[in-house]
């Protein structure tokens, strides 16, 4: 998204770090067995949590190690732009708030460029202006692709599956100082809806940052 903002902090760095030994080690197995293996890593967790924080923090450890990086943020594929989706889920009582307000045919087709390592047309949220633009990449040369997003690891062929273990309740704070959307009770009713979702998608992952941010993994 553009103009968002980072609050990255040593926690982020050292799960990054921790992450990344695991990805390495996966990323070369896969080569081996399918030479140029394109891998995907996705990052869940709830509002606040620091999923684009650890995207970024990851992908920064892995671009040291000599692998080219990029992420695709979840939260620029809404159906409906930021400037009228407020009215629009009070208008539906907040019923629509979850995955099905997400453009997935788009997402799925910006993944798949990546793997086919084609050109891509993809959204990008400019968080000041509330309008969605249009970013034009080339995946031909991304080794990588880091999906971040509340719903990230229910995507199809993922190889980690990363999920931050911090709910809406426990990021208040970072939510209030990142100031990304009104703190008021229309923003409450909207993360207790997707803090019902995640707890949902959490059994997807097989990599968990714990509330301090410990790294724990799962086969």
């Amino acid at each position: 998204m553009l103009s968002d903002i980072l609050l990255i902090s040593n926690k982020h760095k050292k799960a990054a770090e921790v992450i990344s030994e695991r990805v390495l080690v996966e990323k070369e197995a896969k080569d081996e067995e399918y030479p140029g293996y394109r891998f995907i890593v996705a990052i869940s967790g709830e509002s606040g949590a620091g999923k684009s924080e650890l995207a970024h923090s990851l992908a920064l450890v892995l671009k040291r190690a000599g692998i080219k990086v990029k992420i695709l943020h979840t939260d620029n594929y809404y159906r409906v732009e930021p400037q009228v989706r407020r009215a629009e889920r009070e208008r539906n009582n907040f019923e629509s708030v979850g995955p099905e307000e997400y453009d997935h045919a788009w997402l799925n087709r910006n993944i798949e460029d990546f793997r086919k390592a084609r050109k891509a047309s993809m959204p990008c949220v400019d968080i000041i202006t509330e309008e969605v633009d249009l970013l034009i990449t080339d995946f031909s040369g991304i080794d990588l692709l880091i999906i971040d997003g509340l719903y990230a690891i229910a995507t199809d062929g993922i190889d980690l599956g990363v999920y931050i273990d911090l709910t809406y309740h426990e990021t208040k704070k970072k939510q209030l100082l990142r100031g990304k959307e009104s703190a008021d009770d229309h923003r409450w009713k909207v993360l207790e809806k997707e803090h019902q979702s995640a707890l949902r998608l959490r059994r997807l992952a097989n990599t968990f940052v714990s509330r301090e941010y410990k790294v724990l993994f799962c086969d």
